[in-house]
């Protein structure tokens, strides 16, 4: 086994998420968000010969992080195509799933590759780089009524309308190819001391919409309960509200919309039984080792027995 996860992506709340998953040595765990392989590896530590372990990611440099073992699978592929590459491996049920929605260190530190508002690198955001649809697409070719929408729903900006109407201007007199590029088209209008925030959450909003990530956890996250055994854990981290919001929902309602079902006698109807009534957050101390983790919330639930 390499060990490259303190360079590539360090895991956040490790513990807390090892806890959350109950391993049992001989069960059968999925990581759909391997990345730098961090949470994977403690998790794998603790299989025995007869227990295993199926990661997947979509992201080519994530595959340098995979180490040989009978028992280890790496999937190279988006984690909403759960169900089907588990019935290609015969796989019917496993004892936990564990999803890090995070986007690793490692993608926001490698140049060219556009997550960073700290670098000024080509307008990509892609987390899968054989996708052809870019953070360049979306900046120089939607209509400002799409922009709008998707700076809105996915950066939860204040003035939708002004950073649309603003890029659009920007981009008439030649594309916009770079981040810094952007940056400096938006300088103007972006809030003064609150300049870091604003520009966070426009790289949000565009990298969300690159990477379909909303519709991409939606299906993930109907999934799971038809994959966990009765008694099976579901660990997921999230680092914004949106995603936060649709696991919350998933988990203490079983709807994604927040929507309630319930039975002939009151009793509501959810594949989920929530471990934790409150999401777990990471302590002061983990926070000053890893900035990254500052807005991490991390959500546990059990799937029922029938």
């Amino acid at each position: 086994m390499t060990n490259n996860e303190e360079t590539y992506h360090v895991p956040v709340m490790l513990q807390p998420c090892l806890d959350g998953l109950n391993i049992r040595p001989d069960g059968t765990y999925i990581d759909v968000t391997f990345g730098g392989g961090g949470h994977s590896r403690e998790i794998f530590k603790q299989l025995s010969p007869a227990g295993k372990l199926i990661v997947f990611d979509q992201d080519p440099d994530a595959l340098a992080n995979a180490w040989e073992a009978p028992n280890f699978h790496f999937i190279a592929a988006n984690f909403s195509f759960l169900k089907n590459h588990l019935r290609m491996m015969k796989i019917d049920k496993v004892d936990g799933i564990l999803a890090d929605l995070g986007v690793s260190s490692h993608q926001f530190d490698a140049g060219n590759r556009g997550f960073s508002i700290r670098s000024n690198d080509p307008l990509d955001m892609r987390m899968n780089q054989k996708g052809e649809f870019s953070a360049f697409n979306v900046v120089n070719e939607y209509e400002e009524e799409d922009l709008i929408k998707i700076l809105r729903k996915y950066g939860e900006l204040t003035s939708p309308g002004k950073i649309a109407g603003t890029i659009c201007r920007g981009r008439q007199k030649a594309p916009i190819q770079t981040t810094g590029e952007l940056m400096d088209v938006l300088f103007p209008i972006a809030p003064k001391f609150k300049d870091h925030k604003f520009f966070a959450q426009v790289f949000q909003a565009l990298r969300i919409e690159v990477n379909n990530e909303m519709d991409v956890l939606e299906k993930f996250l109907i999934q799971c309960p038809d994959v966990l055994v009765p008694g099976g854990r579901l660990v997921v981290m999230s680092y914004h509200s949106l995603e936060d919001r649709l696991v919350k929902n998933f988990m203490k309602r079983g709807h994604l919309d927040g929507s309630i079902e319930k039975d002939f006698f009151g009793n509501v109807l959810k594949p989920l039984t929530e471990i934790t009534r409150k999401p777990i957050v990471p302590t002061e101390e983990e926070i000053s080792l890893n900035s990254r983790a500052r807005s991490a919330k991390l959500r546990i639930a059990e799937r029922n027995h029938e």
